[in-house]
Parts: structure tokens; C-alpha cells; sequence
């Protein structure tokens, strides 16, 4: 029996990974294109007038980045530092999390056009809903916070002033390793916890409540709100409830509230942007989730958005996996384990190179994103001679002599908190 079992969970894990592989690939390298080719000087340029023009741009720019809710935070900072509105920042802030094109190419692989086209659509307009509510009702919101200091994700383009196979070997770097060590993790926890509810979850617990459509969504913001999940790893997760008996509707919710709005993000949220903003992001994109997933379980054919019954039942199907998509698998596992692996080395050389200096602890810190924002903003206080920022310990040692709160000051105007560690 429970040889069994485990085989289950090894043939449902392997498949979806095997089905999500080749688009995460595509994805990923699309996402290292954009980010040494475009450059950042686009984004100010457009979000910096006021106006609803602006906080359409906002949502459109922030729809393809693959950022997640945490990393998305530092970047918006250093826009609205640039110029940019509040309700271009909020706007930016609602529609970068839920989607990327990482996530776009995967919810295709596992999900089927239909929602692969739904997701950034949605996306966009619960944005744009939001942008427009901060506009209206919370423009006077932490206006101070156009002082603060910027990140380097928004400032300059990584590519800028490199040959075409330099820019190509950084967009290479950036796919591969830098936002492997980000969305590995979850990734992997999303296929994990997918695979447990595909094999351990009866199929009528769900299916008992598929025509109660809006009590499904409200159950789902209810674990999605608190929860950490990037837009990716939200995906094997939303099949496997769908399968067992969520409605499609319930699922995007899922795929919408899950990646944007966590309790990490949200407290950072309110205090650099304020907290009536904060309840405005939290507003539109609950609305937006619930508007956009009535609208398919009520408006669009149910047909379009079904999954299989058990995801295991595919490979009987269609024959197993085929020599591409093994392929895909294993270049995607070589890069989860040199991701690891690299992650593993920045550790420890930091350590071995940061022997004498003050170690301050940083909470909020979830991404190479935020390492690179927290280490800039330190770099730039007087008396800083070198920082090195650990997103594994979530530390940043410090060797110079700069006054203490500074430091403090520096970090916490880009969205995170320090404390100067207790040896």
C-alpha cells in the first residue's frame, strides 16, 4: 500500500514537472532577455508623469518582469524615488508578482491557452483598478518616500555598455542561476505540495463543494492572503486543487492573491507606502480575483479552463513522457542544483572574506532582488567601505566605520528592517 502510494507521488511529481519544463525554460531566458536588454531607463520614463496614462503603463511594464511580491518592493521604491506616481507604484506593485513570463509560459504547459491568456489579463486590469483607487484616495500617501534611497534593479539596465555575447551572457546568468537561487525553492515546494494533493487528497472533499463557487474563492483567499507563494509555484498547486474539485474560478484566485499579497509584503507595503495605500492594494486585488473568477465559472465555457481528474492518468494516455521533455527536466534539475550550489558558495566565501566587521540581521529579505537593493542602499552611507549582504543568513556585514543609524535608516527606507546582531 504504501509502495504504491509513493510510486503515485513519484509518477505525479515527475509529470508535471516533465509537462512544465520546457515552458519554464523558454520562460526563464525570455525573462534574462528583458532584463539586460531593456533598458531602466523605460520604466521611469514612463511612470514618472501623473495621470492614469502612467498607471496603465505601470500595470502593462510590471505584467511580463518576473519579480516576486518582496523583490517587486525595492524596485517600486527606487521608480517612486524617480518619479513615478503612487498610483503608478501601486499599480506596478499589483500586476509584477502575479505574473512574469516565466509563470506565463507555464500556466500554459499545465493549464492550456485559455487561462495562460486569462492570468495577465486579469492581472492588468486589477492593477490598473488598483493604481486608479491609490490615485483617488491615497495620493497623499508617504510622499516622503521619493527620497529614499533607489535599487540598481531600476536604475541602469545590467547589459548597458557590454558586447552583444557579454549581454547575452548575463541575460544567461540572470535566467539560469540568479533567478533559479529565487524561484527554485518555491518551484520545488509548489510541485511537491501539488503532487501530495494530487495522491493524498480524496477527490469528493472538493467535489462536495464545486457548486458553492464563491464559498470555494472565499476559502481560498483565506490560505492564499498569509501565504508565501511565487507566481510559478503557484501553478502545480491550482491544477492539483482544480483536479480534485476547485472550480476553475477558485483556482485563479489562487493564481492571483497567492504570488501578489503575503504577510511579509503587506507589512512592508504599509509601511513604505502607507497604510491606507495599503488597504487599497489589498481591496483591488481581492476584488479583481473574485470579479475575474466569477466571471469564469458564470460567463466563460467550463470546458476551456477543465483539468484532467488525476494528473497521473495523462502518462497512461498519452504514451509518458516523451525524449524532449526528459531533456528539459534534466537542464532544469542541473540548474536547480548549480543554483544551489552557487548559493551554497556566495555563503561561504562571504564569510570567509567578511572575518572582522559588524553583522547586522535583515528581515524581509527573500530574493537576490532584495540582497541587491539592501546591499546598494548600505553602500552608499558614509563611512561603509564594503558590504556583502547574505540572503541565506539574512545578514549584512559591514566593515568600515558608519554610524549605526544610518545603517538602520538605509535599510528600513527601502522597505526592510535591521538590527545590529548580538555576538
Amino acid at each position: 500500500m504504501v509502495l504504491e502510494w509513493i510510486e503515485q507521488y513519484w509518477d505525479a511529481l515527475v509529470l508535471m514537472t516533465a509537462e512544465m519544463a520546457p515552458y519554464l525554460l523558454l520562460g526563464f531566458f525570455i525573462a534574462g532577455i528583458l532584463r539586460v536588454f531593456v533598458p531602466r531607463s523605460l520604466y521611469t520614463k514612463h511612470l514618472a508623469r501623473p495621470g492614469m496614462k502612467s498607471v496603465v503603463k505601470a500595470a502593462a511594464l510590471g505584467v511580463p518582469l518576473p519579480l516576486c511580491s518582496c523583490g517587486v518592493i525595492p524596485t517600486t521604491v527606487g521608480l517612486r524615488r524617480e518619479g513615478a506616481s503612487n498610483g503608478a507604484c501601486t499599480s506596478f506593485l499589483i500586476a509584477t508578482p502575479q505574473t512574469g513570463v516565466d509563470s506565463i509560459a507555464a500556466t500554459y504547459s499545465l493549464m492550456g491557452l485559455p487561462f495562460a491568456i486569462v492570468r495577465p489579463v486579469a492581472a492588468l486590469f486589477t492593477a490598473i483598478f488598483g493604481g486608479w483607487l491609490v490615485q483617488k484616495y491615497a495620493h497623499e500617501d508617504k510622499e516622503a518616500v521619493a527620497n529614499v534611497t533607489c535599487g540598481d534593479s531600476c536604475c541602469h539596465s545590467p547589459g548597458e555598455n557590454k558586447s552583444l555575447v557579454g549581454k547575452l551572457k548575463e541575460a544567461f546568468s540572470y535566467a539560469f542561476v540568479e533567478m533559479m537561487e529565487d524561484v527554485g525553492k518555491w518551484l520545488v515546494v509548489g510541485l511537491l505540495i501539488a503532487a501530495l494533493i494530487t495522491v493524498a487528497v480524496p477527490n469528493e472533499w472538493l467535489a462536495a463543494l464545486h457548486d458553492y463557487k464563491l464559498l470555494n474563492m472565499l476559502i481560498v483567499l483565506a490560505i492564499a492572503i498569509p501565504m508565501y507563494v511565487c507566481a510559478t509555484g503557484s501553478i502545480p498547486i491550482a491544477v492539483s486543487l482544480m483536479a480534485k474539485g476547485l472550480t476553475p474560478g477558485a483556482g485563479l484566485v489562487l493564481l492571483m492573491a497567492g504570488p501578489a499579497v503575503n504577510s511579509a509584503s503587506m507589512l512592508v507595503i504599509g509601511k513604505v507606502f502607507g497604510r491606507r495605500t495599503l488597504w487599497l492594494y489589498l481591496l483591488s486585488i481581492i476584488i479583481g480575483a473574485m470579479l475575474f473568477g466569477l466571471g469564469i465559472d458564470y460567463l466563460l465555457p467550463g470546458e476551456w479552463f477543465a483539468v484532467k481528474s488525476g494528473i497521473t492518468e495523462t502518462a497512461c494516455h498519452d504514451g509518458g513522457i516523451g525524449i524532449f521533455s526528459y531533456i528539459c527536466t534534466g537542464l532544469l534539475l542541473v540548474f536547480l542544483l548549480n543554483a544551489l550550489a552557487s548559493r551554497h558558495h556566495h555563503h561561504h566565501h562571504g564569510e570567509a572574506e567578511m572575518s572582522s566587521c559588524i553583522i547586522y540581521n535583515v528581515e524581509g529579505m527573500n530574493c537576490n532582488h532584495c540582497a541587491a537593493n539592501v546591499g546598494k542602499a548600505i553602500a552608499e552611507v558614509a563611512g561603509v567601505e564594503h558590504v556583502e549582504v547574505s540572503l541565506h543568513e539574512k545578514t549584512a556585514s559591514i566593515q568600515g566605520n558608519p554610524n549605526e543609524a544610518d545603517i538602520l535608516q538605509a535599510v528600513e527606507s527601502i522597505g526592510f528592517k535591521a538590527s545590529k546582531a548580538t555576538i
